[in-house]
């Protein structure tokens, strides 16, 4: 396949940053380059804020129109969805069905948003007063600067574009620099579903530019996905500069099988959680809370279900789990395995850890299942984002419900149950954002809010009307006629 020629959006314009090199690198075959092109220096990055300011009347063009970009956008991402979906397994190593998966979910939340004109827009309130009436209506923040991470390089984007355009912002957009393609895509299809210029702005580039983008004078207003030491920084940033930060960050998250679970559907959700897009999702299942009624069936059928798994090219048929994003995670996520098991966990899957033959030079790691109980090690405590599940016993669900809030981290949970006594108890005890009663950790819908609890998550959660908390402030009016 040819190699993709990467570009800045800049002002409506497509030109050559003037940084250094930027490639995506294929992960499972990583002599194999997908895009390339000069990604943006600092310069680069300042004119695409002063872009972003000069297109500011976006704000004052009918949200019907606004709209009907998001909405046009959104057709032609479905459209594309099985060229970029290939381009998304190739650039990014989720399989070929999750990257076309991916694509659609980018355009059903453009859609979403793109029918937010016909939604309530602010609200009315009687006064105390005689001939007076209070409204309460919502404004942009102005710059928005959204940087997004390299596990769902199209989906994330767009749930974070969407709503900050449909809401009447402009847009600097520093997408991860491992999966510049996607972003390409996207911003060519906002462009050609007629996008004014600059409205838009993509800068490819490294951190050095990302930290130059978050301190630039301005940005009213900073979105993040990513890692939860970043996040921090860039919610300190914005404190010091009095700008609101939204920033989704890291989870650690739990799935609980107690002993009346459904055990066949309970395997088939936890496998699901655990192993889908190769563990490298802020919501995937990396830790496992089983009851010790259960424990040692349960952990036997999902060591083996996880043995069964396809590890390969991700473009293949019948392939499960892809590689993971590079050689540093891989040798990261294996050197962690093998931290545990000298600290005493016992491993229950049986292949190696990393694949041979012709993809041995790929960023492969095998499904892996860990017996951690008892033992305390970073497997259980750390994010790794990768396929890799571990698993303790309890004795009652109380406890199960304690060591799953025993983490700095509360994005998403599952508790796998069929008394309703205990599925409300859940809902009362475990600290998480979002929790799931029979069903996987994973999975977000664009009409109701996404984001944690605890340090998974600073500022208003996204997507639904949630998102509406973040890319606008409010203004109460008082509103009386003359004397």
């Amino acid at each position: 396949m040819s190699i993709v020629e990467l570009k800045q959006l800049i002002a409506g314009q497509w030109v050559a940053g003037s940084g250094d090199a930027i490639r995506s690198m294929n992960p499972a075959l990583p002599h194999e380059i997908v895009a390339e092109g000069a990604g943006a220096a600092v310069a680069d990055a300042r004119a695409a804020v002063v872009a972003a300011a000069a297109a500011a009347a976006w704000a004052a063009v009918p949200s019907h129109e606004r709209c009907g970009v998001l909405k046009r956008a959104s057709l032609l991402v479905a459209r594309a969805a099985p060229v970029w979906g290939l381009e998304l397994a190739r650039e990014e190593g989720k399989t070929l069905a999750e990257g076309v998966g991916e694509v659609m979910r980018a355009a059903q939340i453009l859609e979403y948003f793109g029918n937010d004109a016909n939604r309530e827009a602010g609200g009315l309130f009687n006064s105390a007063r005689r001939g007076e009436r209070i409204l309460v209506t919502r404004r942009p923040l102005g710059v928005i600067l959204v940087i997004t991470p390299f596990n769902f390089p199209i989906a994330i984007p767009a749930w974070k574009i969407a709503p900050a355009l449909a809401y009447g912002n402009v847009v600097v957009w520093k997408p991860a620099e491992s999966v510049p393609l996607l972003a390409l895509r996207l911003a060519q299809a906002l462009q050609e579903a007629g996008l004014p210029d600059g409205v838009l702005n993509l800068v490819l580039s490294g951190r050095e530019v990302g930290v130059a983008l978050a301190e630039h004078p301005g940005i009213d207003g900073i979105s993040f996905t990513g890692s939860s030491a970043v996040g921090r920084s860039l919610a300190a940033a914005g404190a010091a500069r009095g700008i609101p930060v939204q920033a989704e960050m890291g989870g650690k998250n739990a799935a609980i099988v107690l002993a009346d679970a459904d055990l066949n559907l309970a395997a088939d959700q936890v496998l699901a959680g655990a192993f889908s897009s190769s563990g490298q999702k802020c919501t995937a299942t990396s830790r496992l809370i089983v009851h010790k009624s259960v424990a040692n069936e349960f952990a036997a059928t999902i060591a083996r279900r996880a043995d069964e798994l396809t590890v390969g090219d991700p473009t293949e048929e019948g392939v499960s789990l892809g590689p993971v994003i590079t050689a540093d995670a891989r040798d990261s996520i294996v050197g962690a395995v093998r931290s545990a098991v000298r600290e005493g966990a016992r491993l229950l899957t049986s292949r190696s850890l990393t694949l041979t033959g012709e993809l041995a030079h790929g960023h492969f790691v095998a499904p892996t299942v860990l017996d951690c109980t008892g033992v305390d090690t970073s497997v259980w405590n750390e994010e790794l984002f990768g396929p890799v599940l571990a698993i303790r016993t309890v004795a009652t669900p109380e406890e199960a419900f304690e060591l799953a809030n025993a983490t700095e981290f509360g994005l998403s949970a599952a508790v796998f149950t069929n008394d309703l006594n205990l599925a409300l108890l859940a809902v009362d005890s475990i600290a998480v954002g979002m929790l799931h009663i029979n069903s996987e950790t994973t999975g977000a819908d664009p009409h109701v809010p996404f984001g944690g609890a605890k340090g998974s998550g600073l500022g208003p959660k996204e997507q639904g009307t949630a998102a509406q908390e973040f890319y606008t402030y409010s203004t109460t009016v008082y509103l009386r006629g003359g004397a």
